[in-house]
């Protein structure tokens, strides 16, 4: 079996095809047979050149407004979900129950000094 290699037509050739239909009068078969191409390519590139001709035929690499517009949201969606997967992941620090409480000593085996937490206004409350 052979392979079938895409031909790349580039837009200064999709231009020229499309005129030869438009302005020149040709049927789209005429003009497909002499350029030995597919009249149903032909056809589709004449109805983009008449549905928007400023933005028919773009090129490699030059997308539309709404195109581009559309690659930036989809590269934004997708940074957004791996931060969320990140934030996700539990950490090694944290604790691994809501109601683990951790506690730091201060020297040799000792608990640090007492530290005063404001409560709600009638007593600080201390913890060691």
């Amino acid at each position: 079996m052979t392979k079938q290699v895409r031909k790349n037509y580039t837009p200064e050739f999709r231009r020229e095809a499309v005129r030869l239909v438009t302005d020149e009068c040709y049927k789209i078969a005429e003009a497909a047979r002499s350029l030995d191409i597919n009249a149903n390519m032909l056809g589709r590139w004449v109805r983009e050149a008449r549905e928007d001709s400023d933005t028919a035929f773009p090129g490699k690499g030059n997308l539309s407004p709404e195109q581009e517009e559309i690659r930036r949201l989809r590269d934004e969606n997708k940074r957004l979900r791996m931060e969320k997967e990140i934030l996700k992941k539990r950490r090694p620090s944290s604790p691994k129950k809501r109601t683990e409480v951790s506690v730091h000593y201060g020297g040799e085996g000792q608990l640090s000094s007492d530290v005063i937490v404001p409560g709600d206004g009638s007593q600080p409350q201390r913890f060691l």
